[in-house]
This record gives C-alpha cells, structure tokens and sequence, in this order.
C-alpha cells in the first residue's frame, strides 16, 4: 500500500488539557520496529490517569493510546516476528531493558527502564504508530478490531490480576464492573467461579450488565455480599474500596489492586488484615499474559463490548469514561 507523508493524531500538549486534532509526520519504523496502520484503538482508564495529570511522567506532546490493533504497512531493519499486512495489537509495556535484575529474573513487568505505549512513547490516537515487534502480539480472528481493542490493556491486566488469585479460589468480588471486570467475568465463570460485582451505589445499569454476563450477585461497592469471599479484585482507582473489600473476605483471603492509579487508601484497622489475609498490586504485565490470554479469550470466546467513536471525538470518549457511563469499553475506530 502506498504510505501517507503525514497522518491524522489527537495530541496532549499539556495535562488537564483536551487533546488536540493534529497533521503529524507518519513515523519511520526503527530498528526491529513495526509501522502500524492503526485500525481500532481502545480508551484506557489510565488515558484519563495520563491526560489529568495523575500520572506525572509523560512525553509531552504525547499520542496517547495502548489498546491498538492495526495492520502491519512496513517493517523496520531486522524486524522478522511479522510481515506486511498481518493484523498486530500493541499493548501498554513497549519495551523493557533486558538487563536490569527484574527482566533477568522474568519480571519483565517491573523493568527499571522500560517504556510505555501512549505515555513515554506516542501511541494509538492516530493513524500510524510505530512499535517495537517484539512487544506486539498476534490478535484471535475471531475478533474484529474494535472488539479486540479492549483485551490490550484491560483484559491484560485484568487477566493477570486474576492469575494472581490462587487458583482454588472459589468465590472472587470485581470493584468496579468497566472494560476489564466485564472481560474477566466471562472468563473467570466459563472457568466455574462465581463472581460478585460491586459497581458504584445505585448505578442498576450496570450491575444489570454484571449478572447478563454472568455474575452470581451484583450491586453498590458499599453492599454486603450474601458470603464471605476467597478474593477480590479492585478495578476502580478508590482507596477506600481496599478496607470495604478486605471488609468482605474470608481468613486467608486476597486483595488484588489492578490499578496504574489509585486514591490515598485510608486507615484502617489491623482486623481486617488479619487471619493471613493479603493485599497485592499489579504493575503493568508480562508478555506471557498476553500470550495466554488471546488463547484464553478465543476458546471462552471472550465477547467484549464497545462504545465506538471516531478518531476526531477523542475528547467526548475521554469524557464518556470519565463520568463512568460506559457499559463494557470505549474504543476509538481509526
């Protein structure tokens, strides 16, 4: 195909700002780089962490968006894992050091130098992007763009907060029912776990969409479960859900935080800690739960659904997910 001079991308110039419509340079695919016609990219809740400024890091100006799937247009020198035209999704971890003592111990996940797509690097919100192959993975066929979007980041890290739990868990609470619990719920129960969905008070739509999808029970994040839990995952960036859900589990029970970003946590007391329950936090991802998880997502089969916008109505996605109306994920279609 014939590659453009330049390419369409919305653009953060400065946090708590609305991105910006720009004509930018296509970019030049680098050493064992891929250039990327992005075709869907889906709309992170740690988008809304980058763009308010909760995350304090970023390249500025910045693309944001790592939930991208698009096709392979051009291979940079040595790049070998796919050719032209494959169909490739780019998740948030772009690339690590390879030598640091976390990626020699395979926990890549914790690199001391790593980069990340849409944050430290330019990512989705655009036509073209360029990433590292070795970083990209191969998308199920049984998705279309769109609906494969969403397992880049949420179904990731929902997937690996979930390896995290052990694995004789029965009973297991989701805070905060978005794109990654209403990916997880249709795993964790094909799987025979009985979820509990906690949404925000009153919000009925969406607890509705728990129990469609499966969930055992649903409602506000302030309700008390009809049992105790073997474990729970918190979606939501609340602090004060940790000692409401520690609130709720069982002796020996486990926490899971699958958040970037996350309020100050509250005090709370050591009772609810006690009786060898844990609480753990999940950074980023390994590529192996990638690997797993589009094997997982195509034998389920892993169904997500999307709000879809166009690239130009960044901001109005941006904005959807910030008021916290979204049924399942918001995908920009490029």
């Amino acid at each position: 195909m014939d590659i453009p001079h330049t390419m369409k991308a919305m653009v953060l110039e400065k946090p708590e700002n609305e991105l910006k419509l720009k004509q930018l340079p296509v970019p030049e695919p680098g050493e064992k780089q891929l250039l990327v016609q992005v075709l869907a990219c889906g709309v992170c809740r740690t988008d809304l962490h980058i763009i308010d400024g909760e995350l304090t890091s970023p390249k500025l100006p910045l693309i944001p968006g790592h939930e991208i799937v698009g096709k392979v247009v051009k291979t940079g020198p040595g790049a070998m894992r796919f050719k032209t035209g494959d169909r490739v999704g780019i998740p948030w971890l772009g690339r690590t050091c390879g030598h640091c003592r976390f990626c020699l111990d395979q926990k890549e996940n914790l690199c001391d130098a790593p980069l990340f797509t849409g944050y430290t690097v330019d990512g989705g919100f655009a036509e073209y992007t360029a990433a590292d192959e070795n970083y990209c993975f191969a998308v199920p066929d049984s998705l279309s763009d769109a609906e494969a979007a969403p397992l880049l980041c949420a179904g990731f890290i929902g997937y690996r907060s979930y390896r995290m739990i052990d694995e004789s868990a029965r009973s297991i609470g989701l805070y905060g029912f978005g794109a990654a619990a209403h990916i997880l719920t249709q795993i964790a129960c094909r799987e025979g776990k009985k979820i509990y969905a906690f949404t925000r008070p009153g919000d009925i739509k969406a607890q509705n969409f728990a129990r469609e999808l499966g969930a055992r029970w649903a409602s506000g994040s302030e309700a008390t479960p009809p049992e105790k839990l073997d474990a729970a995952i918190i979606f939501a960036p609340v602090g004060s859900l940790v000692p409401a859900a520690l609130n709720v589990l069982k002796k020996g029970g486990e926490l899971i935080c699958g958040g970037i970003h996350m309020s100050d946590i509250p005090s709370f007391p050591y009772s609810l800690l006690w009786e060898e329950r844990s609480i753990k936090s999940v950074a980023n991802l390994q590529r192996r739960d990638g690997e797993e998880l589009m094997q997982v997502a195509q034998k389920v089969p892993v169904k997500t659904r999307i709000i879809p916008f166009p690239l130009r109505k960044a901001n109005d996605a941006v904005t959807l997910l910030k008021q916290g109306k979204v049924e399942g994920a918001v995908v920009l279609e490029i």
